[in-house]
């Protein structure tokens, strides 16, 4: 594998416009690691395999970790309130903020507005402030535990719940329950730490079809840490992490089996887990079962994905460009010959397109980041997303207009591809015939006029 990777990872970014990757293979107990472009197209210093990535989202799983080790400690039970380890806790609905559990966090069905990226301070109060000030005005988009809807701030109240149970920052715990354990070597918690390393920048398109430029900025919010802010690493640190799943390092062996046990079903829209665990993403592929999670950051994308029956794990970290496409190749060919994993096909246009009732998915849908507009004009569906605040411009700088055509009877597909994908919109729960929620970017998103 190590031979393939150095002969082919520089052809394949280049192929994709990503201006830098780095991947690491754990196959047969050997680990191949490979390096190759820019890491910042400002300074244009090179990646090497030991440069780190924002693994974004990936923290999720750093999170989840935490809380499990205070599970295994008595000190968690994840099906007792939140409100039993943060008294505290308010939010916009009284009757949720009394019953929402660990558990609803961690496969996300809470409910509650969850992409709230509100700056709130950037030293160590930074999670505790959110919780304090930003949680109170999460509204209730959707009911608790009636469905998936992806949570970032339900992982900052998680990450929350382990810096008071254990009287540390959030940061300082992720160092000393999991990298220092695990003896891993090039990893940045925070920004400052960051700056110790050969550290890769995020590349971002004004607008579809634009060039890359560096992007504006290099971190979410300081407040939104456990939900992925800031966790840096190379990405054999990051197998470093996947091997202490397949090893049983960090829990035992019920517990990682237990975080495996799909949860929740989420909706079909490619490219994206059907099945939700205890904070782990699950993909139905042939020659699985696979486990993971995805990380997206400004300008930065990040792949981690484990076959604990044959051994294997990869991670795959990029600073921008067609992401998405190079993961298939990329990860679809390792994983092929590693694992006897078969990655499924994202979809694409049918050549028919299946007929899609107007009334069902017009409307304007409301997020806390962005609003969604679908219409139809002269026939042809379009939508308009759009930023709602000025925090959310640092994830959607200008709005993108798309054509969408029928996928089938409740869900739509983006005509033109963005970055290599074609986006996917599902339209959930009609009433009267008007869809009530749209499954759009894994949120279930209500529909607001």
């Amino acid at each position: 594998m190590q031979t393939w990777l150095d002969e082919n990872l520089a052809r394949l970014i280049g192929k994709y416009d990503v201006p830098a990757a780095s991947i690491a293979v754990l196959a047969d107990g050997e680990v191949s690691a490979a390096a190759a472009g820019v890491l910042n197209l400002n300074t244009g210093v090179e990646a090497t395999t030991d440069a780190i990535f924002q693994v974004g989202s990936i923290t999720k799983l750093w999170t989840t970790t935490l809380i499990m080790q205070l599970v295994a400690e008595g000190k968690v039970d994840l099906d007792r309130p939140v409100r039993d380890y943060l008294p505290e806790l308010k939010l916009a609905d009284e009757e949720v903020a009394a019953a929402v559990t660990p558990r609803h966090l961690l496969v996300h069905t809470g409910g509650f507005s969850g992409d709230a990226f509100t700056p709130t301070s950037r030293g160590d109060d930074g999670v505790e402030l959110y919780v304090r000030d930003v949680a109170p005005g999460l509204a209730q988009e959707v009911p608790l535990g009636a469905g998936f809807s992806y949570n970032n701030a339900g992982f900052v109240i998680l990450g929350r719940i382990a810096e008071v149970l254990r009287g540390k920052p959030y940061h300082e715990l992720l160092r000393e329950h999991i990298a220092v354990p695990l003896e891993l070597e090039h990893v940045a918690t925070i920004p400052d730490e960051a700056l110790l390393y050969r550290t890769a920048l995020g590349h971002v398109s004004p607008t579809p079809g634009a060039p890359l430029r560096a992007a504006p900025q290099w971190s979410l919010v300081h407040a939104m840490g456990p939900a992925g802010a800031l966790l840096s690493m190379s990405a054999r640190d990051l197998i470093g992490f996947g091997r202490a799943y397949l090893d049983a390092t960090l829990l035992d062996r019920a517990a990682i089996d237990s975080l495996w046990e799909p949860q929740v079903d989420v909706p079909a829209i490619g490219g994206f887990a059907d099945r939700w665990g205890l904070g782990w993403m699950i993909f139905t592929v042939d020659g699985g079962p696979l486990y993971g999670h995805d990380g997206g950051t400004i300008g930065q994308s990040a792949y981690f994905r484990l076959v604990p029956g044959k051994g294997v794990a990869v991670a795959l970290l990029t600073n921008g460009g067609d992401s998405p496409a190079l993961y298939d190749e990329l990860v679809g060919h390792v994983l092929r010959e590693t694992a006897g994993v078969e990655l499924p096909k994202r979809p694409v246009p049918p050549t028919e397109p299946a007929a899609i009732s107007p009334d069902l998915v017009t409307g304007r849908y409301d997020g806390v980041l962005t609003s969604v507009a679908v219409t139809v004009e002269d026939g042809e569906v379009w939508a308009l997303e759009a930023a709602v605040s000025e925090e959310a411009k640092a994830v959607l700088p200008e709005p993108r207009r798309k054509r969408f055509v029928g996928l089938d009877e409740s869900r739509l597909i983006a005509a033109e591809p963005e970055r290599g994908v074609h986006e996917v919109l599902a339209f959930r729960d009609p009433v009267g015939g008007r869809a009530a929620y749209l499954f759009h970017g894994g949120r279930l998103t209500p529909r607001g006029d």
